[in-house]
């Protein structure tokens, strides 16, 4: 989202930022007094407000901002170097002035009251997306998370909107400085200084827009939040700022233009696919929309947009729409989170939109406008950087307590190995191994604590890792013992496989085995089998571990047995994980299959914080996950090189599937088991494991 005035000063002799002097009109300028884009402002933050309230869809509001941003900052950067030069230090202190105070102002004010409504669990991930939001970095939060298998299922932060700020920030910071050395570059040889960075923009959108294309073809989740695949709207509205000068129409060609241009912006997000398709080619629909209008101008009739757009309603609404966009989101998101709903209806919409609106003027009017006037902002050329660094230093202080606070919760419901508080798995009725007991003390909160919860997916911490040989795309962890090594086992397939790293740790340091993972997030160890999810980046990645697991040669292969795409009674053995043990049959590898666990259509940890952990409703019946018989009994001329692990006895009670066992978390999502509830499973494994191949 862009500032509601343009963070660089006006030109000397107006009222105010974007205020004209008296009398002065344009059908159109760059530099002059643009009456109809406040209008165009509050026409897109009341379309993004308005569909991700009611709609839960992108509205392409956000480009438009953008192409906004571009068209004033690099035509009073053009202007700049037409004078002579660029003020860099004044220039952005008062970017810091106008974009600081409110953005933190909500920063802070959404940890506290994420502190006190937020499920633990979603703590961290709160702190360190406030932590990217208040350096401008979040939407490479955003990107980073994209590529994490794991962080893909975290519901969407409260400041998850900051992406678009960071990437306005980023412009801000970088344009000027490129804008100063083109200038520098032409006046060195000898060139015009303006027809270099009107070349050097349309190249940047040229560039820009090519790179966005392709992708969002490859990488989607990745394209929407990159600043490479943004850069070509802001340089379409700076080629408007450049050269819609030039660009002579007649006043009914501008009427309709202008009217063209609303209604486009209006249906964009109604007609396209924005959350899923953009940021490629799709997205000129709603920045051309945007060129449109300010190609349109100022047309002086009754029946231009412009008159619509230049009324008071939609001036007042552009006045605090930079506070109106940082506001809805976490408001949003609370009143969600509070009333545990997946989607909003239209009275509590309306409220929503309502509360964000006052929040908006109340820190529109008393936070970021006496911000920008105020004197210690302006008494020194340093003030604004020091009013900058005091609020960081604030926001940063306000998010390092949270922080600290929740490692204290940590720490409080560690779950270790010897403490007899938490026996997990070995709490199983029947099951006494290592003096763990039968059961679990009563009144015992549930380990580990929830703040880390979605984090606990298990990994090699100490293990040495390598791309293949065959697919540098296929990542080779191992512990670090090859030489002394009696046994090697590797672990392979997608993330359900990647959970027994976990178990099996343990029992490698105890048998002196070398531990090796080939493991990929929505990668099983498979052919292509009808009913399996596999892209055609696995399917070359199973290739090419086989012939890994071929160079290697390991004392055994633990992969899964079963795979499940739902809750219910969907699992199965499909026919391509036979083909893949045929495969190391033929190489005379031995291979355990272990089978999987439940998969729920709700978050079990999530549901028995809210509700108990006893509450029937977190519970599933153990019949409806599972048959009598595994699905692998029933395969004819399986692979002699197969043992199967069933440890279904460990994730379900008699009748019921639990979220706790043990006053351990069983689950931390509500598809992949938690990682200290696996190291409990530790002395079951080796023994399944022992027994399976007979060491």
């Amino acid at each position: 989202m862009t500032v509601l005035k343009d963070a660089l000063s006006p030109p000397s002799g107006l009222k105010g930022p974007f205020t004209p002097p008296s009398g002065l009109k344009a059908s159109f300028s760059a530099g002059g007094y643009r009456p109809e884009l406040q209008g165009l402002r509050a026409l897109a933050v009341t379309l993004v407000v308005c569909y991700h309230v009611w709609l839960d869809r992108v509205s392409g509001g956000v480009d438009v901002f953008f192409v906004i941003t571009g068209f004033l900052i690099i035509g009073q950067l053009s202007r700049a170097i037409e004078r002579g030069a660029i003020a860099f230090r004044p220039m952005w202190g008062r970017m810091i002035r106008r974009l600081f105070p409110a953005a933190l102002t909500v920063l802070a004010a959404v940890m506290v009251a994420g502190f006190f409504l937020l499920p633990e669990h979603r703590w961290l991930q709160t702190i360190r997306e406030v932590f990217a939001a208040a350096l401008y970095g979040e939407n490479w939060r955003l990107v980073a998370d994209s590529t994490d298998y794991f962080a893909q299922h975290d519901t969407a932060s409260v400041v998850q909107h900051f992406w678009s700020l960071s990437i306005q920030g980023q412009f801000y910071l970088v344009m000027p400085i490129v804008v100063a050395l083109l200038a520098g570059m032409a006046h060195r040889a000898g060139w015009r200084p303006q027809r270099v960075l009107t070349l050097a923009v349309a190249v940047l959108f040229a560039a820009s827009l090519s790179y966005s294309v392709w992708l969002t073809g490859a990488d989607q989740a990745m394209a929407y939040f990159h600043s490479l695949t943004r850069v070509w709207e802001f340089m379409l509205g700076g080629l408007v700022a450049l050269l819609g000068h030039r660009v002579v129409l007649p006043v009914a060609v501008r009427i309709l233009l202008g009217w063209l241009g609303v209604i486009a912006l209006i249906s964009c997000g109604l007609l396209l696919r924005v959350g899923s398709e953009f940021p490629g080619y799709i997205a000129l629909w709603p920045t051309m929309a945007a060129v449109l209008v300010l190609l349109a101008g100022t047309t002086e009739s009754r029946l231009g947009a412009d008159r619509w757009l230049s009324s008071r309603p939609l001036e007042f609404i552009g006045d605090i729409s930079y506070s109106l966009y940082l506001w809805h989101w976490p408001v949003l998101v609370l009143y969600l989170t509070v009333t545990d709903q997946q989607a909003v209806g239209v009275f509590a919409g309306a409220v929503i939109i309502a509360a964000s609106a006052w929040l908006a003027v109340v820190t529109h009017y008393l936070v970021a406008e006496p911000a920008r006037k105020a004197r210690f902002g302006h008494s020194s050329s340093g003030g604004a950087y020091r009013l900058g660094c005091a609020l960081l230093v604030a926001v940063m202080t306000v998010a390092g307590s949270w922080m600290w606070y929740g490692w204290q919760r940590v720490e409080a419901v560690a779950v270790s190995g010897d403490d007899p508080k938490y026996p997990g798995a070995m709490a199983r009725a029947g099951v006494a191994v290592h003096d763990k007991g039968e059961g679990a003390d009563e009144g015992v909160e549930p380990g580990p604590s929830m703040v880390t919860l979605r984090g606990e997916f298990a990994d090699l911490p100490d293990g040495d890792c390598s791309p293949s040989r065959y697919n540098e795309r296929i990542e080779l962890c191992s512990t670090p013992d090859a030489a002394t090594a009696t046994k090697r086992v590797v672990v392979v397939g997608d993330s359900h496989a990647q959970q027994n790293l976990a178990a099996l740790q343990p029992v490698a340091q105890r048998q002196g085995w070398q531990l090796v993972s080939m493991v990929g997030g929505g990668c099983p160890f498979s052919e292509p089998s009808p009913g399996v999810a596999m892209s055609e980046s696995c399917v070359r990645a199973n290739a090419d571990r086989t012939t890994e697991l071929e160079r290697l040669r390991p004392d055994a292969v633990v992969t899964m047995a079963t795979y499940q795409v739902r809750q219910g009674r969907t699992e199965w053995t499909p026919p391509g994980f036979v083909a893949q043990w045929r495969k190391l049959s033929a190489a005379g590898i031995p291979v355990v299959a272990v089978r999987d666990h439940p998969r729920f259509d709700f978050d079990p940890a999530r549901c028995a914080v809210r509700h108990g952990v006893d509450a029937e409703q977190c519970t599933v019946r153990r019949d409806e996950f599972y048959r009598e018989r595994p699905p692998y009994t029933d395969i004819r001329d399986m692979p002699a090189n197969v043992r199967f692990v069933d440890l279904v006895d460990y994730y379900c009670e008699n009748e019921y599937c639990p979220p706790v066992i043990g006053n351990v978390w069983v689950y931390m999502d509500p598809k992949h088991l938690s990682a200290s509830y696996m190291r409990t499973m530790a002395p079951v494994m080796e023994r399944e494991l022992l027994a399976a191949l007979s060491w």
